[in-house]
């Protein structure tokens, strides 16, 4: 049985992870923790599927949750600030983490790294743990050594309430396909175009586009575009609800456990792609 904290269960990652969590035979949920405290009992949760019911922890007693409930596993899809802060907490208590937060900061990815070998607490940290969207990124690694004289462009939408611009995915994407095409993603991605006179540097080595779209409820597309001499080639994934999410995450959740290295994982190592 899988001990899990759940970080965010307010929030609509949460929310849906927490269903499943609790409805699943493998994991006993011990805890979970938000910024605001809901009911008296801290490191506990009432014995129910239903995710509204879980008795919520202010996050700010978060030692004394670990301490209490012994979680083997840590899961939050909150913001950048709290994952930053929770996550190195968990780590240091050999809570192994699940983090599908985007907006890290590079200072962070750093650090968590070196403390996830010295507390022996692998991670998963993943811009999407969605299995279509693993694919995407594999083919895509495949795909773009063979177009790396042509224009890529990447465009990504998602609902108007996103915090950051462009998305964690969009950004994996650009890796991916610089990596692929040896070239440095930081170098030579442009984020948007200024009006006037703004002239492409062309193929892929010399520069990939990002276009972000923020608008109504959109869960998440992301589309790229290659484009060469007389044709072009569109690859798009398009997520329709954020329950592809929530079941990569909890996939997540049953590998990490049994993780060998005290490394970051890739959702494409969890799913072995």
């Amino acid at each position: 049985m899988i001990k899990l904290l759940i970080f965010g269960p307010t929030g609509s990652m949460g929310h849906l992870i927490s269903r499943l969590a609790l409805d699943d035979s493998n994991i006993e949920v011990v805890a979970a923790c938000d910024v605001d405290k809901i009911g008296d009992s801290l490191g506990s949760v009432a014995a129910t599927s239903d995710p509204n019911n879980i008795i919520i922890n202010d996050v700010g007693e978060l030692e004394n949750i670990i301490a209490r409930t012994q979680p083997d596993v840590a899961v939050d899809f909150t913001v950048a600030e709290a994952t930053e802060k929770n996550s190195v907490i968990c780590v240091k208590n050999g809570i192994r983490c699940v983090i599908g937060t985007t907006g890290l900061s590079e200072e962070f990815l750093n650090q968590f790294e070196n403390l996830v070998k010295e507390y022996q607490a692998p991670a998963v940290i993943s811009s999407n743990m969605a299995t279509g969207v693993n694919i995407f990124f594999k083919v895509l690694s495949v795909l773009s050594p063979y177009l790396k004289d042509w224009d890529i462009e990447i465009i990504e939408a998602h609902h108007h309430r996103k915090l950051d611009a462009p998305s964690g995915t969009a950004l994996t994407i650009g890796n991916i396909i610089a990596d692929s095409i040896h070239s440095d993603f930081k170098k030579i991605a442009k984020f948007g175009r200024d009006k006037g006179p703004n002239k492409r540097a062309i193929g892929a080595k010399n520069e990939i586009g990002v276009h972000s779209i923020r608008a109504g409820d959109i869960v998440g597309d992301h589309i790229v575009l290659f484009a060469g001499p007389g044709e072009r080639i569109e690859f798009k994934h398009q997520a329709h609800s954020r329950d592809c999410l929530a079941a990569g995450a909890i996939k997540a959740i049953k590998f990490i456990v049994k993780a060998p290295e005290n490394k970051i994982y890739s959702t494409r190592e969890v799913l072995g792609l």
